[in-house]
């Protein structure tokens, strides 16, 4: 009966002695918590205006407001008392930890965030990067995901594509189509340039401007190669390069001009002659 009676007392000198300091941290808490969803608040607002990717703004977010949370709480929790040594120091060795497992990750995370912030491609256009070709379809956190010519879906690390050269062939919102056609050396150029010229501007796909051009890209190996350079919209890249080559060859056909003739040098070691075969 004397340890019950004397109970209330107890409870009263622990909450004189300790009740301040439970105050204090359920007020630190409170207080801190407020500030963490409107710090978190105007953070997000501020990635909105500089037009940060969605994923990654709602990523950052809630990595802050989980951060400081964390610190509020153990900060409370030393208010109260208890020692947080320990506690930052398993932090610690957790961070350490999964830092070290996920080395490669936080490469490609940090390779994300990069791509997402300095936009050296959107999705929508067509790209280069680590040896893929294709239209970037998704940029995700950790990975690029593009669509080749084939259908083929590839999915790139975001460390190795920031790490590695970009090209992206729609940021000006036109494509060069690069084609070479040999003609025979015996042919008049001017007159080959000319009707490839006129094939060029005949095609409602090839743009005005920039202008196409045709060149003499190389004379030898038995032929004169003409650069045929005109341009097109992207999404009209491959009908432009296959129905040109198909419209020239019919025009130099039609203008009776002919193509190199594949040639091989046959040396005999056995007798001092040499001869020359062609492929006809």
């Amino acid at each position: 009966m004397e340890k019950f009676n004397a109970f209330p007392e107890k409870v009263l000198n622990w909450l004189i002695d300790f009740g301040p300091n439970l105050i204090s941290a359920i007020a630190v808490l409170v207080i801190g918590m407020t500030i963490i969803n409107w710090a978190s608040r105007i953070l997000s607002q501020a990635m909105d205006k500089k037009s940060v990717d969605s994923s990654l703004r709602t990523f950052v977010s809630s990595m802050v407001s989980i951060g400081l949370k964390v610190l509020l709480l153990i900060t409370a929790a030393g208010m109260l008392g208890i020692q947080t040594t320990s506690f930052v120091a398993i932090i610690g060795a957790l961070g350490l930890a999964v830092g070290l497992a996920l080395q490669g990750s936080l490469g490609n995370f940090a390779g994300g965030v990069l791509i997402l912030i300095f936009k050296p491609f959107k999705p929508g256009e067509l790209i280069e990067s680590n040896g893929q070709t294709g239209v970037v379809k998704e940029i995700q956190i950790f990975n690029t995901i593009l669509l080749t010519p084939e259908n083929k879906t590839v999915i790139l690390a975001n460390g190795a594509v920031s790490n590695n050269t970009i090209i992206n062939y729609s940021r000006h919102g036109n494509l060069r189509v690069d084609i070479n056609m040999a003609i025979s050396p015996s042919m008049n150029i001017e007159k080959a340039k000319t009707v490839a010229m006129e094939v060029l501007k005949a095609n409602e796909k090839v743009l005005k401007d920039p202008a196409p051009s045709v060149n003499v890209l190389k004379v030898g190996d038995g032929m004169v190669t003409l650069a045929i350079r005109p341009y097109a919209d992207e999404s009209q890249y491959w009908d432009v390069f296959f129905s040109l080559q198909e419209e020239i060859k019919v025009a130099f056909d039609q203008n009776e001009i002919e193509g190199p003739i594949p040639t091989r040098l046959v040396i005999n070691k056995n007798q001092s002659s040499t001869g020359v075969l062609t492929d006809d």
